[in-house]
């Protein structure tokens, strides 16, 4: 019997137009798990200010980033369900869905559905676990199938920041870039969250305990207690890249983009790192988007371009952005042992015949 393996991006626009992108962007942020207040003032927010207001200049930056193909997002999207079908072979049967917009999570699990697979492997295409990201991903599947009766084992990859293979993926597409050049600073611009939602899943009391919520604190190392933290799994993330690489961890920075509202958000924001650079007199910065696997708006407009004119008009003089993992060849081989792992060892004579859930993580 067959595996199923479905990939899971965030979701991009159906077109870079305004209709398109509103319609999107309501999707996105009505979700409770991405805007975390009472669901009436989640819909007049999204509704009434967002969506009308910022459609218009998100589409304007989408037309930016579209090619003739469509998305990045998608277009890496679809190249790499692919290239991974093909690389793990007729045992397994790979697909794709957005959590937003098309191709659907409830359009691809209905085709799911209708095979007898003898495991489901989930794969939220977040290298770091958070709530808004990967949890949602988890909930919808499960919303989504809560109906069905009958269920294969299932297998859930929560993150995969700390597997070695994508560790050495991010690092062979850095690698070119730094045997190039010399850089003063090697920044790594990670997708914010609001403090509230990091501390929502703190079950312990440790998060953020620091005088100055700006630096590491409690997110400086990993351990059982913050082990699904957010932020303390990508500054662990620029420590691995780091060590991959043989970067100077005194010149390696963890910062967090993409604010959105009056709530504080974790820090340090990336605006406000290139500022304090920029007055440190650093000429060259190169770039990291490690929480993203594809290029996309929060890459290759926020981080390659606008950082960049930032980083310039207060006298910097090179900001490179690495390239996202795309659809590159490691990155493939990455997903390949990530799949594998997660592949339960279940007899082929054995039908399934009640719902099973295992959550597997990998680990470095």
């Amino acid at each position: 019997m067959k595996k199923a393996v479905l990939l899971v991006n965030l979701g991009t626009p159906d077109a870079p137009h305004t209709p398109e992108v509103r319609r999107y962007l309501k999707e996105f942020l009505l979700d409770g798990r991405v805007i975390d207040i009472p669901a009436l003032s989640r819909w007049l927010l999204v509704n009434l200010i967002i969506a009308p207001f910022r459609a218009p200049r998100s589409a304007k930056a989408y037309r930016k980033l579209w090619t003739a193909e469509g998305s990045p997002l998608k277009v890496y999207g679809e190249r790499l369900k692919t290239l991974l079908q093909d690389a793990l072979g007729e045992d397994y049967e790979v697909y794709l869905a957005m959590r937003y917009q098309n191709p659907s999570m409830r359009s691809i699990l209905a085709q799911i559905q209708q095979k007898a697979y003898e495991q489901i492997i989930l794969l939220p295409l977040f290298p770091q676990y958070a709530s808004a990201t990967s949890g949602s991903v988890i909930q919808k599947f499960y919303d989504e199938t809560r109906h069905w009766q009958a269920f294969p084992s299932i297998s859930i990859v929560s993150y995969f920041y700390n597997h070695p293979a994508f560790v050495q993926a991010l690092a062979s597409r850095a690698r070119p870039y730094i045997e190039a050049d010399r850089y003063d600073y090697f920044v790594f611009s990670y997708h914010g969250v609001p403090v509230r939602q990091i501390q929502k899943a703190d079950l312990h009391g440790c998060c953020l305990q620091t005088e100055d919520k700006k630096v590491a604190g409690c997110c400086s190392r990993l351990h059982e207690q913050n082990q699904y933290c957010y932020r303390a799994q990508c500054f662990a993330t620029t420590r691995l890249l780091a060590e991959a690489l043989q970067l100077p961890a005194e010149r390696c920075i963890t910062a967090f983009q993409s604010r959105l509202g009056k709530a504080e958000w974790i820090q340090p924001y990336t605006e406000d790192v290139i500022r304090q650079l920029a007055e440190q007199g650093a000429k060259k910065v190169l770039a990291f988007s490690p929480a993203f696997i594809a290029d996309c708006l929060e890459t290759t407009i926020e981080v390659g371009e606008e950082y960049k004119e930032l980083f310039e008009a207060l006298g910097g003089e090179k900001w490179v952005l690495v390239e996202s993992l795309n659809d590159h060849a490691s990155w493939v081989e990455a997903l390949r042992q990530i799949v594998t792992e997660a592949t339960l060892n279940i007899s082929r004579q054995t039908v399934p015949t009640q719902a099973t859930t295992v959550t597997n993580q990998t680990t470095a």
